[in-house]
């Protein structure tokens, strides 16, 4: 398989050089110049084929021959290696769990998949690597946890002060090692265009050996399939495709569902929720593409004003609008409506979201009011307790502590201040 800038401007590379240059050298994302079909009788038996089996099949294609098939097989074994269920709510929507993974969140796929395929990639590579990345919440831990400790690899992590959870910001600043944390005195987009320049940046580059974690890693965003896959094994109503809700920030999430979807993955209809943070809902509306400062909210990873990976979905589509709203449409919803459905579903289903599932889970339950004859599911991103300081005034109760928490709650945060300034991440960068 080989991937192109998405900027037209750059040369085709390998899987291999995708993932260790995160950016292709014209600022552009990379792309597969095809997108794989999957085996019919995969999806006819997929109920009798393990998680393992079926995460393999989807991603063998893209890696190609970068990765030995017995390698990539390991590394798809320790990818995939926890629950990911999905739970039935009422008769018409279930939620599908990506909290059971090490960091309690969606992203321990991608960082999981991308920590071990640039692990055997450096192997190769004199200069010491360093993984340059922006969180606006959950990517941070997970990859902070994936790379922990990988052998020629360093860490930074750029995330927006003040404007992560506590426990979010717990699990990025506390492992020591090769994990380093930059807090800065910004916006979850001041961090991300800092990074991308920092990719521009010659003379950061002759310095340091730079890759993202982002999820514009084609090594981070393509893995995200698997669970799509395994909610099809999973749903009960072969004949009757879901419709899919993702609370949507950066929306790689999303773009690797519709990615399935075109690969050749039953679905219905495809729902990008957000919350304040209103680009594409409005974009969808109004044909107008308008970058946005973001809003802070309560489902603070989705606090995007300026979604990297919307111009892959529109790839998806070769830029014909029409049809991507055939089977794709997204709509904004605000805290106040958040809260209500987290403390309703909860008293009256006994079932905790956090505060961006819940955001799926209203777009969904809107759409399927619109739509009687279908069913679906929304994504369920993170552990409520992440956001314990957001839910538990909401339900008036304390949210249980997982005992993988326990030891990172206890330590003490490590983090470098700065402002929201490139010249300032340049300065640590060249250190």
């Amino acid at each position: 398989m080989k991937y192109f800038s998405l900027n037209k401007k750059s040369p085709v590379v390998g899987f291999r050089e995708a993932t260790i240059n995160g950016q292709a050298p014209d600022k552009g994302l990379y792309f597969p110049e095809q997108i794989p079909s999957i085996d019919p009788n995969l999806l006819a038996n997929i109920e009798k084929i393990s998680n393992e089996e079926i995460a393999l099949s989807v991603i063998a294609p893209y890696v190609g021959s970068s990765i030995p098939a017995d390698k990539l097989a390991r590394i798809v074994g320790e990818t995939v290696n926890f629950d990911i269920p999905l739970v039935s709510i009422t008769e018409k929507i279930s939620a599908l769990e990506l909290f059971h993974g090490p960091t309690l969140a969606f992203k321990d796929i991608g960082a999981r998949f991308m920590s071990r395929c640039l692990g055997h990639f450096v192997q190769g590579i004199d200069q010491k690597v360093t993984v340059l990345v922006a969180t606006s919440g959950d990517t941070g831990g997970a990859v902070a946890s994936g790379f922990y400790g990988v052998d020629g690899v360093e860490v930074v992590i750029l995330y927006p002060s003040g404007k992560v959870s506590s426990v979010q910001e717990k699990q990025l600043t506390t492992l020591g090692k090769n994990i380093r944390a930059l807090e800065v005195n910004g916006s979850f987009d001041d961090c991300q265009q800092m990074v991308k320049q920092a990719f521009a940046d010659d003379q950061v580059r002759a310095k340091r050996f730079l890759t993202s974690a982002n999820s514009i890693n084609v090594a981070r965003w393509l893995p995200q399939q698997f669970y799509y896959f395994f909610a099809w094994k999973q749903w009960k109503e072969k004949d009757l495709p879901p419709v899919i809700s993702v609370p949507s920030g950066n929306f790689g999430n999303i773009c690797a569902a519709i990615l399935a979807y075109t690969s050749g993955l039953p679905v219905s209809h495809f729902i990008a929720a957000c919350n304040a943070n209103n680009t594409i809902p409005e974009f969808l509306r109004t044909e107008q593409y308008d970058i946005k400062k973001p809003i802070a909210t309560i489902s603070n990873a989705m606090d995007v004003g300026n979604p990297s990976n919307f111009v892959r979905i529109m790839e998806i589509f070769h830029q014909q609008l029409g049809d991507l709203r055939k089977v794709f449409s997204s709509c904004s919803i605000s805290d106040d409506d958040t809260r209500v459905a987290i403390k309703t579903l909860f008293s009256k289903k006994h079932y905790l979201m956090d505060p961006h599932g819940a955001v799926g889970y209203i777009a969904l339950l809107d759409y399927l009011s619109a739509h009687p004859g279908l069913k679906g599911y929304f994504v369920e991103t993170a552990h409520p307790v992440k956001f314990y300081d957001v839910v538990e005034p909401v339900i008036g109760a304390t949210v249980p502590v997982p005992s993988s928490l326990d030891e990172i709650l206890s330590r003490e945060k490590s983090s470098v201040k700065i402002d929201a300034q490139y010249q300032q991440l340049k300065e640590y960068l060249m250190v």
